[in-house]
């Protein structure tokens, strides 16, 4: 017997745990599976409304308290690098680029381990094994691509070698980055910000106009560099506006507080072809 995926959409939401942002915190996810025919249009259609893609689940902030986490995205055509990211820009021009297919490879796995033992050693991704890292290069329903950069060879090396990677999505309207890393040892580079002002010099040649960042969360050290880069807008309210002071930005009164999760779910526009009744569990 031949059984079909439900053509809208189902959301869901997770157990409230601790928030790996702000302290004290409790966060809480409303999430989608992303799959079957129709994903590439919904990770578009929902991407536009603050949320972001891991593997093939869609999820957004849903927390009961608090409503700091805001996605954030670049307006490539206003984009003005500060000096300082111009210094950054020069000091990594020896870097070169190379976008592949969403393939894992052992040396972007050993990359990542250092990444993570150096930076987020007691982060959920801690003790991430191969597979998992697999699972998360490889496992996407939609256009993506992992951009590597390469230092030249020294040392009487052969090959070039792998000093920073990105994982992106590929948008309608822009480049969603969804995972990045890079040479703990070469931190001094700015490796992060490296990679962005570059994607965002890909999406300026490819005339796409925006560079999703993820969330920004004022309060927290770990996403406080986001909001160092102009023409940045932030999701906030239900609408992408323009962050034009983050050191003073007020977060509002909890916009998800007391507001039921079949109302949000709701509220959430979807594409024409998906366009039917939402079920929230």
């Amino acid at each position: 017997m031949r059984h079909s995926l439900p053509l809208a959409p189902q959301f869901y939401v997770t157990a409230p745990q601790p928030c790996p942002y702000l302290e004290g915190k409790t966060e809480r996810k409303l999430f989608t599976a992303l799959q079957g025919d129709h994903a590439v249009a919904l990770n578009n259609a929902l991407s536009h409304q603050g949320f972001r893609r891991s593997q093939n689940v869609l999820y957004r902030p849903s927390c009961a308290d608090c409503a700091a986490c805001m996605s954030a995205r670049i307006r490539v055509a206003d984009f003005k690098p500060r000096r300082s990211q111009n210094r950054i820009s020069r000091k990594n021009a020896y870097l070169r680029r190379e976008a592949t297919s969403p393939w894992a490879t052992e040396a972007q796995y050993e990359l990542f381990r250092s990444y993570l033992a150096a930076r987020h050693a007691t982060g959920g991704m801690a003790d991430m094994d191969v597979f998992e890292f697999a699972s998360m290069v490889e496992e996407t329903p939609v256009r993506s691509r992992v951009v590597e950069y390469y230092s030249p060879c020294q040392n009487g090396t052969v090959n070039d070698e792998l000093t920073a990677v990105c994982l992106t999505d590929v948008l309608e309207d822009g480049l969603s980055m969804v995972y990045s890393f890079f040479e703990p040892e070469l931190e001094k580079n700015s490796l992060g910000t490296y990679m962005i002002l570059d994607h965002i010099e890909i999406a300026r040649e490819a005339g796409l106009p925006y560079v999703y960042l993820g969330y920004w969360v004022p309060g927290s050290p770990k996403m406080s560099y986001k909001a160092k880069f102009d023409a940045l807008e932030i999701y906030h309210g239900g609408e992408w506006q323009s962050l034009n002071d983050p050191d003073n930005f007020k977060v509002d009164v909890p916009l998800t507080d007391n507001v039921p999760i079949p109302e949000q779910v709701a509220a959430i526009s979807l594409p024409d072809m998906l366009n039917r009744r939402k079920s929230p569990k």
